[in-house]
């Protein structure tokens, strides 16, 4: 378990910094939880609209991808948590609710998908 929560944290420190140094956002919440509901990354873009991050890290060789982990059922409790989270704070600004899937190998990045705006994806 020591191994996986290794690989989670630097999976979230990959994406926090992609985030903030190839895509500007600034980081406003790391690990949000209020209850039940929780987000990886609360993040506002350049142009002032707010991204909730879902981050899912996978070794190399694992036996799923990061993606398989976007589900109806997942979204439908990042949307939850999302809603939950604008009203707590008053948002009035555009949301996003947006995916980092990250593949490591050691401490590694091999890859990151960026996903924006999951919340419209079909099955």
């Amino acid at each position: 378990m020591a191994d996986t929560l290794r690989i989670g944290a630097a999976g979230e420190k990959a994406a926090t910094e992609y985030l903030r140094h190839t895509l500007g956002y600034t980081i406003a919440e790391l690990n949000w939880r209020s209850g039940h509901h929780e987000v990886d990354i609360v993040a506002i873009s350049p142009d002032g609209h707010y991204h909730f991050v879902e981050v899912k890290t996978r070794g190399e060789g694992a036996w799923s991808s990061p993606e398989e982990a976007i589900t109806p059922r997942k979204i439908g409790h990042l949307v939850r948590s999302v809603n939950h989270y604008v009203a707590l704070h008053e948002i009035t600004t555009e949301v996003w609710i947006d995916f980092i899937g990250i593949v490591m190998r050691d401490d590694e990045v091999v890859s990151l998908n960026f996903i924006p705006d999951i919340s419209n994806l079909h099955w």
